[in-house]
């Protein structure tokens, strides 16, 4: 029972009034969430409603870390738009449930602690390019369709959904400040609801988006050819659905560590999100992610366990049963208004305010994947493109460090002192600090400070080595740390120079774990 309890989080103390509300809130938020990105991508709109109950479901109980929100998440769905266009919604299923196979594999294989080599200005572009996705999104209940055509809203209707939004608003910024007690978002969709109904206020709801009644979700074998063209034709979408999925989920559960001081086990959510998707391929779910604003609504309303995202994915069931002509009646500018605030608490301020303290690449950095994130809504390819361009300028920051300090001893050798690494990037700098035919017949190059990298370091003493040796000098290599005396000895046949080994150093290397 004991170890039971461990793995739900259920052993540690919880605040279940906290807990049950939150979790009410977020299935009020995640909905018309769901429902608008199945319709954007031509699903029928129960698809969107199973995957944002079975991802949340499975994710609360077994996923990296409490608190982390799971649905159906449109950073998934864009990629899976034009596998449906082309081969219909069963190739989609198939190509669903093949991503949680390759979620999980990278979960098993420990693959998901790799997130922690996304710098920290990258966070801040993915973060503030996706708080203005959220608050864009939110633009769009602002229109209306009149002959076939999207305009905005004017006169009247304009007015009461502008209105209906600020009031929104309003409650969830006064209320903290009277009670804590429930969360001011919740307070503020049932205010909204009920002073609209009372009313009869003409106001956008939940049912002008879709109808939300239905049954359990139906076990469903997707009906596609298990032949290896299938395989060609689902596998690149379900690589790609899977690296979004991960990348934001990773990304997500980083920034909840970082909110609430604790720390997720990211492989563990990689298995998580798996077995949701797998899940959600053979009961009619369009699959998902974690959905960061859907969590930062979970942890503003004071969650910090699992219960919050079990009762957020029941609740969203029993409305598809029972529910659904209740919550057809919500008022959608409750909703926008609580998803403008989560937009407002989503962006990093901070980021802002210390702008002028950064160094000018990590602003470059930073700016680049915030309207790369805006601009495709490719979440997965702005970080990518983050993390290459800040390795790059590491890379050639680390390559202006190589140093080294030259002095003669009382026996007449040359002694070069190494500072800094010696990479593909520092070569030429390194191969530039040597006089060749200027030094006298013996030579040691001390690596007490440095460390040889990769095979270009490797290359760049091999070439040294044989200017010294044309030129009929001896070199000696002193002080390489075990890593390198490893690199060095696996390439006999490129390198044959004397190592003066010191018995007594050693140099501490640190692995990702």
């Amino acid at each position: 029972m004991t170890s039971f309890l461990r793995l739900f989080d259920f052993s540690q103390k919880v605040n279940y009034k906290n807990e049950v509300l939150a979790g009410l809130t977020v299935a009020m938020t995640m909905m018309p969430e769901s429902l608008s990105f199945a319709i954007l991508a031509g699903f029928p709109p129960l698809v969107g409603l199973y995957a944002a109950f079975i991802m949340g479901l499975v994710t609360s109980i077994l996923g990296g870390r409490p608190g982390l929100v799971s649905g159906g998440a449109g950073a998934t769905v864009v990629v899976l738009i034009a596998l449906m266009k082309s081969h219909g919604l069963d190739y989609v299923f198939a190509a669903v449930a093949l991503a949680g196979v390759v979620q999980i594999a990278i979960g098993v294989f420990k693959l998901g602690k790799f997130i922690r080599l996304v710098p920290q200005p990258v966070m801040y572009g993915f973060v503030n390019g996706l708080a203005v996705i959220i608050f864009m999104a939110q633009l769009q209940q602002f229109k209306t369709v009149v002959n076939g055509h999207e305009v905005w809203l004017s006169g009247t209707p304009l007015y009461i959904m502008g209105g209906l939004v600020a009031l929104t608003i309003a409650i969830i910024l006064i209320l903290p400040r009277i009670t804590k007690a429930v969360p001011p978002s919740l307070v503020a969709i049932i205010v909204v609801f009920v002073l609209v109904l009372c009313f009869g206020i003409h106001a956008k709801t939940v049912k002008d988006i879709a109808a939300v009644s239905g049954g359990f979700p139906p076990f469903h074998i997707p009906s596609v050819p298990f032949t290896l063209d299938t395989l060609k034709v689902v596998f690149p979408y379900s690589l790609i659905m899977a690296g979004v999925g991960l990348t934001e989920g990773l990304l997500t559960l980083s920034l909840v560590d970082e909110m609430t001081a604790t720390r997720g086990n990211s492989n563990r959510e990689c298995v998580a999100q798996g077995t949701a998707n797998i899940l959600n391929g053979f009961f009619f779910g369009m699959g998902g992610c974690p959905m960061i604003a859907q969590t930062m609504v979970n942890l503003s309303a004071g969650a910090r366990a699992r219960l919050a995202g079990i009762i957020a994915s029941l609740t969203i069931l029993s409305i598809i049963l029972f529910g659904a002509p209740i919550i057809e009646r919500v008022p959608m500018a409750a909703l926008t208004g609580v998803m403008i605030m989560v937009a407002i608490g989503t962006f990093e301020w901070v980021s802002l305010r210390i702008i002028n303290k950064m160094p000018k690449q990590d602003v470059f950095v930073g700016m680049l994947v915030a309207l790369i994130t805006i601009w495709l809504h490719n979440l997965a390819l702005a970080v990518l493109i983050g993390v290459v361009i800040s390795a790059l300028v590491f890379a050639w920051e680390s390559a202006k460090r190589i140093r080294a300090r030259k002095y003669l001893d009382d026996g007449g050798v040359k002694h070069y002192e190494i500072y800094g690494p010696l990479f593909f990037g520092s070569v030429t700098a390194f191969n530039e600090k040597f006089d060749v035919n200027g030094d006298p017949e013996e030579v040691i190059i001390d690596f007490k400070e440095s460390r040889v990298a990769d095979m270009s370091a490797i290359e760049a003493l091999n070439k040294l080595t044989e200017r010294y040796h044309k030129a009929g000098k001896k070199l000696h290599l002193r002080h390489l740390s075990a890593d390198c005396r490893q690199l060095l000895k696996n390439a006999d046949e490129v390198i044959d120079v004397n190592i003066m080994e010191d018995p007594g150093y050693h140099v501490a290397t640190e692995r990702i774990s």
